[in-house]
């Protein structure tokens, strides 16, 4: 973690801003709760999970100060059980479509919990097998985030990379446009407005190209362990 935080340090000065400029989300999947705890122990605060059956069985047991993020693709019929079993839940990245932007909304209001942060994702890639809106269309997503959905905090965009986990520069450059669309049509300064790219393979590419927000998992807790594969196997 130490040495992750310090890349991300040194490649945000390479982008001219200060190191705390950006924040490192630890991604625990496939972790046990275990391993988070060490972390969280060392001092770190800000964790991230992709399944939200994984995620509302752990984070109950872990400290309530810990910052959680949701990242990737939500289905619609479990944002209500995400929102309810994470109390503590930071912020959501990300939202693909009105319609779950809409789910998060109303799960928010019905719940009584604060607005809950959100970041739009977009499909920079165009692969097919990846969730989230395509570039072309990320200005009216944001517009109804941030407009017709008061209990949600648009937050800005994110992406995830190509099949293999690691992005190129054309991935992050498509996300930096868009993010550049969306702030003139909404007015947003762009100081104020996320980007969250780059992960365990590119993280540091993508904080020097300007992403605030790095999803590191594998590179902090090592590889992932997928017990059904390796039955499968």
């Amino acid at each position: 973690m130490r040495g992750v935080l310090a890349r991300a340090g040194r490649a945000a000065e390479r982008s001219g801003r200060a190191a705390e400029a950006v924040r490192v989300v630890a991604i625990g999947k496939t972790k046990p709760v275990s391993l988070l705890r060490q972390l969280y122990d060392a001092g770190h605060r800000c964790f991230g999970e992709n399944y939200v059956q994984e995620f509302i069985t752990k984070a109950p047991q872990l400290p309530d100060d810990i910052r959680w993020h949701f990242v990737g693709h939500l289905q619609s019929n479990k944002v209500k059980s995400l929102v309810a079993a994470v109390p503590n839940l930071d912020m959501v990245e990300g939202v693909g479509n009105e319609k779950i932007a809409n789910h998060l909304d109303r799960a928010v209001i019905s719940l009584g919990r604060e607005p809950l942060k959100v970041m739009v994702q977009v499909n920079t890639s165009g692969e097919e097998s990846k969730s989230g809106i395509d570039p072309s269309r990320c200005v009216e997503l944001a517009k109804h985030v941030k407009l017709a959905c008061p209990n949600l905090i648009f937050s800005g965009l994110m992406t995830i990379g190509m099949k293999d986990y690691s992005s190129t520069p054309v991935n992050f450059k498509t996300l930096v446009n868009c993010k550049l669309e969306v702030c003139k049509a909404l007015g947003i300064p762009t100081e104020q407005f996320e980007l969250s790219m780059g992960m365990s393979g590119d993280f540091e590419q993508a904080i020097e190209l300007g992403s605030t927000n790095v999803r590191v998992g594998s590179t902090i807790f090592g590889p992932r362990e997928y017990p059904n594969q390796k039955q499968n196997q």
